[in-house]
C-alpha cells in the first residue's frame, strides 16, 4: 500500500536540505510551509514538532522541540534561537532567543537577541529588548520591557509572576512599560527586577534599575529608577461595586497612549537603525518584515482595546466635568486612531534622528547589532535616546490636543 503524506513529502526535502531530524515520521510540516525559508545549516527538529504558516522562517542553527514537541504557527526565527517545547503563533524570536517547555507564545510577540524564558510562560502582545529573562509559571502578555546589558546582567521577571491585563469591566486597556524605547534601545540601562510570587495591574509604567520585592502587585506608577519598591497590600474590606466607574481614566488613558507612543518610536528605531543589520543575515529581509507586522498589529490591539473603553466610558455615570471627558474621549477618537496612523510631526525629532545616524554610522564599525549600539560613545547614545523620546513627545502632544477636556500629560 502507496502512502501519501504531504507533511512527509516537505520532511524529506527538510532532509535532503540538511535539516537534522532524527524521528522524520512524527513531523508534520503543513503544505503551506515554504521549504526555502528554512535554513538547512544546523537546524534540528525533535520528534512531535508541527511546523505551520507560509509566512514560518527557521535560520540557521535553530533548535526546536528538545524537552517536548514544539508547533512554530507563522513565526520567524532568527539564528540559533531554541524553542524547546510549546505553542508559538505569529511571533519574531531575534538570535539566540529561547523558550523552554510548556511556553504559549501568542500573536504579536517580539523576542529580541538572548531575550528567553523557562518553562510555562504565556505571553501575547509582549516585547522584550535583548537579555530579558522570564522565570518560570509566567503570565506576561501585554508589555513591553527593557533594561540590562548582558546575559550576566539582565532585567529579571521571577517565577509565578502575573501581569494583570483584564478588568472586571472587560477591559484591556492594560499595557504596561517596563523601562521604555527611548533608552532601552541602547542596551545601557540598569536592569529591572520584578519579584516572584507578584504581580502588576496594567496599565502601568516602571523605570530602570527599580527592583520590586518578591509578592509585591504594583497598582502604580514608578517611573523614577534605582529604587526598592514594596507594595503594601491593600486592607481586606467589602464595599459596593460600581461598574464602568473609570475612578482613574486620565491615568489610563495617558498610559496606553505612552506604550503606543513608544511603539512608534520603536518602529522609527527598526526602520531606520536595525534594518540594515537585517539586510546582511539569512532570511534577514523576511526577519525584519516580520517585526514591523508584529508592531502593527501591536499598534491595532491597543486602539482596539482604547476604542472599546471609549464607547463603555461614555455610558458610564459620574461627576459633570469627568461625564464631558469621557464624551469627549468617544466622539474624537477617530482623531486619536488617524494621529497613530500616520507621522505626529517632527517635533525636532528629524534633526535629532539624523545627527544620530551620522554618529552612529562613524562609530558602528562592522560589529554586529548589539556590539554596534553598546559600543557607541556616551554622548552618540544620548542622541539616540533624544530623538526617540522626540517621536514619543510629539505623539503625546497631538493626543493632549485632541482631547482637550481630559488636560493630559504636564507637557
Amino acid at each position: 500500500m502507496e502512502i501519501k503524506s504531504r507533511g512527509f513529502e516537505k520532511t524529506v526535502q527538510l532532509i535532503n536540505k540538511g535539516v537534522d531530524i532524527p524521528n522524520p515520521s512524527t513531523i508534520d510540516i503543513g503544505s503551506e510551509v515554504k521549504i526555502d525559508r528554512i535554513s538547512g545549516k544546523d537546524v534540528r527538529i525533535y520528534p512531535g514538532c508541527r511546523i505551520y504558516g507560509e509566512k514560518t522562517v527557521i535560520s540557521a542553527g535553530c533548535r526546536i522541540g528538545y524537552e517536548a514537541p514544539a508547533t512554530i504557527d507563522n513565526c520567524q526565527l532568527g539564528p540559533k534561537v531554541e524553542l524547546k517545547g510549546g505553542y508559538f503563533n505569529k511571533s519574531v524570536f531575534l538570535e539566540q532567543a529561547n523558550m523552554g517547555s510548556g511556553a504559549q507564545v501568542r500573536e504579536g510577540c517580539i523576542l529580541e537577541e538572548e531575550a528567553n524564558g523557562a518553562h510555562c510562560v504565556g505571553i501575547k502582545q509582549t516585547i522584550l529588548f535583548p537579555f530579558v529573562t522570564l522565570g518560570s509559571l509566567i503570565n506576561f502578555c501585554d508589555c513591553l520591557m527593557a533594561g540590562g546589558t548582558s546575559r550576566k546582567d539582565h532585567s529579571e521577571v521571577g517565577s509565578s509572576y502575573i501581569h494583570f491585563n483584564f478588568t472586571p469591566d472587560g477591559d484591556k486597556t492594560t499595557a504596561s512599560l517596563f523601562g521604555d524605547v527611548p533608552r532601552g534601545v541602547m542596551l545601557n540601562q540598569p536592569a529591572i527586577f520584578l519579584g516572584g510570587q507578584g504581580g502588576a495591574v496594567g496599565p502601568c509604567r516602571l523605570g530602570y534599575g527599580n527592583v520590586v520585592a518578591a509578592s509585591s502587585v504594583l497598582r502604580n506608577d514608578y517611573t523614577g529608577d534605582n529604587r526598592l519598591i514594596v507594595e503594601k497590600s491593600k486592607p481586606g474590606k467589602e464595599i459596593d461595586f460600581a461598574p464602568r466607574a473609570y475612578p482613574d481614566i486620565r491615568r489610563t488613558l495617558e498610559n496606553n497612549i505612552l506604550y503606543i507612543a513608544n511603539l512608534m518610536a520603536l518602529e522609527e528605531w527598526y526602520l531606520h537603525v536595525r534594518r540594515p543589520f537585517f539586510a546582511a543575515q539569512e532570511f534577514g529581509s523576511l526577519i525584519y518584515s516580520g517585526l514591523m507586522d508584529k508592531l502593527d498589529l501591536g499598534k491595532k490591539e491597543r486602539i482596539k482595546h482604547l476604542q472599546a473603553l471609549a464607547e463603555k466610558a461614555k455610558k458610564s455615570s459620574g461627576r459633570k466635568a469627568a461625564n464631558a471627558g469621557r464624551s469627549e474621549l468617544c466622539d474624537r477618537f477617530p482623531e486619536i486612531e488617524a494621529l497613530f496612523s500616520s507621522s505626529a510631526g517632527d517635533g525636532g525629532a528629524e534633526k535629532y534622528r539624523d545627527d544620530f545616524l551620522a554618529s552612529f554610522e562613524k562609530s558602528k564599525g562592522k560589529a554586529g547589532y548589539i556590539a554596534a549600539v553598546q559600543s557607541l560613545p556616551a554622548e552618540v547614545s544620548l542622541k539616540g535616546t533624544a530623538w526617540l523620546q522626540a517621536v514619543v513627545d510629539a505623539y503625546c502632544r497631538e493626543a493632549k490636543k485632541a482631547l482637550p477636556a481630559l488636560k493630559l500629560f504636564g507637557i
